[in-house]
């Protein structure tokens, strides 16, 4: 038997691996085991045939609601859909993910503007907000919702991979669930207990994405291309995105697949879903 790692050693080991190299670790530090999981995330999508108890699933979501709010307006909303057949549905508007099918829990978040017009409206009060930041405050609170949610999971052994596919479709899915205006889908989120350990996803180096009193490019296309080899030893892709649009390249990284995957469009009627559900986007 290996020996066990620290906390320390396991957050050293799990950052190397992410990010090519790791900040140093203090091992005095206060709350490490909490760091450890957050450096060791991994998304899973295969999952063990063991369901996720009812009270479990009731005490993550209240830690989940937990997270920040802005302005304690709370826009978020988490819908459980139980119904198995609702999720094979969901799961059949989106043929390359079948393993949503199989999930035992399948969350979706939403973003809840409604509430708080409603509240105006009980209140005697004018809507005065009228314009794009609302709706990015609501979305946010649904991120932040999931993001903790995701925390949560992690800490009591569950695995969870999120879905912005259930985006693709927003008019069929708000017929599913019966979303009203005012009340749209961010994320889907599956979650259970991982059937395999899942592997840690390389991310872009702290250069590239962390900056210092302004905004700096310097030597990014440089340091894309070394990520691109990197991701490549670790986890190559096992097929190039778009093989019927674009030629077959000798080396296929992250960045040509990134580009490809936005060179076409996805999702352009999603604009146009928000505003007749209620948000005029100024």
């Amino acid at each position: 038997m290996p020996p066990t790692l620290t906390p320390a050693q396991r957050i050293d080991a799990a950052l190397a691996e992410r990010f090519g190299a790791a900040p140093r670790v203090d091992p005095d530090l206060p709350g490490l085991d909490e760091l450890a999981r957050m450096a060791e995330h991994r998304s899973h999508r295969k999952f063990a045939a063991r369901a996720v108890e009812p009270a479990l699933l009731r005490l993550l979501l209240a830690c989940a609601f937990s997270a920040p709010s802005k302005s304690d307006l709370q826009q978020a909303d988490v819908i459980h859909v139980a119904d198995r057949t609702k999720v094979k549905a969901i799961a059949d508007s989106i043929p390359d993910m079948p393993w949503i099918a199989d999930a035992p829990v399948l969350l979706v978040f939403v973003a809840n503007n409604r509430r708080i017009r409603q509240v105006g409206e009980w209140r005697g009060k004018p809507f005065a907000n009228e314009h794009l930041d609302h709706f990015l405050n609501a979305a946010v609170d649904a991120a932040l919702v999931m993001m903790s949610f995701i925390r949560a999971a992690e800490a009591v052994g569950l695995g969870a991979c999120p879905v912005s596919h259930v985006r693709n479709h927003p008019h069929e899915l708000a017929r599913l669930l019966a979303l009203p205006d005012g009340v749209f889908p961010v994320a889907g989120l599956c979650v259970g207990y991982p059937a395999e350990p899942g592997r840690i996803t390389p991310r872009l180096p702290l250069e590239v994405t962390v900056h210092v009193d302004r905004y700096d490019e310097t030597g990014i296309r440089e340091r894309i291309d070394g990520y691109d080899r990197r991701r490549h030893v670790l986890a190559p892709y096992r097929k190039q995105r778009y093989a019927d649009r674009y030629v077959t390249v000798d080396f296929y990284g992250w960045s040509e697949d990134k580009a490809r995957q936005y060179s076409v469009s996805e999702r352009a009627d999603f604009g146009a879903y928000i505003r007749e559900i209620g948000f005029s986007l100024k």
